[in-house]
C-alpha cells in the first residue's frame, strides 16, 4: 500500500508544484516553469478536448483532489482496523471518571 500511495503521490506533487510555479510564473530561468510552457500545454490540451483553455486549469485541479480523496478512501478502507482502534482509544481516554474529578468543593 506504501508503494501505492508514493506512486500516486509523488507524481500529483510534482504536477501541483509546477501548476502553482508555472501559473505563477515563478520560472527560476527553467523555460519549464514559465507561464509560456503553461499557456502551451494547457492550450494543446484544449485543442485536443475542444474547450476553452482558460477552464482547463480549474478541471484539472477539481481532478486531482477527487482522484487523491478516493486514494486516500482506499488507504483508510484498508487500514480502518488500527484506525478505527486509535479513535476508540483516543476519545476514551477523555472521558471523566470519578477517580479522576477534584474533591474540593
Amino acid at each position: 500500500m506504501r508503494w501505492l500511495l508514493s506512486l500516486w503521490f509523488l507524481p500529483i506533487g510534482f504536477l501541483v508544484l509546477w501548476l502553482t510555479l508555472a501559473s505563477n510564473d515563478w520560472g527560476f530561468g527553467m523555460h519549464f516553469f514559465s507561464r509560456d510552457m503553461y499557456d502551451t500545454v494547457f492550450g494543446v490540451y484544449a485543442a485536443v478536448l475542444g474547450v476553452p483553455a482558460e477552464s482547463l486549469p480549474p478541471l484539472v485541479v477539481r481532478a486531482l483532489i477527487l482522484d487523491s480523496l478516493i486514494v486516500l478512501a482506499l488507504y483508510a478502507f484498508r487500514r480502518r482496523k488500527p484506525i478505527l482502534a486509535f479513535l476508540r482509544e483516543r476519545y476514551s481516554r477523555g472521558s471523566a471518571s470519578l477517580e479522576s474529578l477534584s474533591k474540593a468543593p
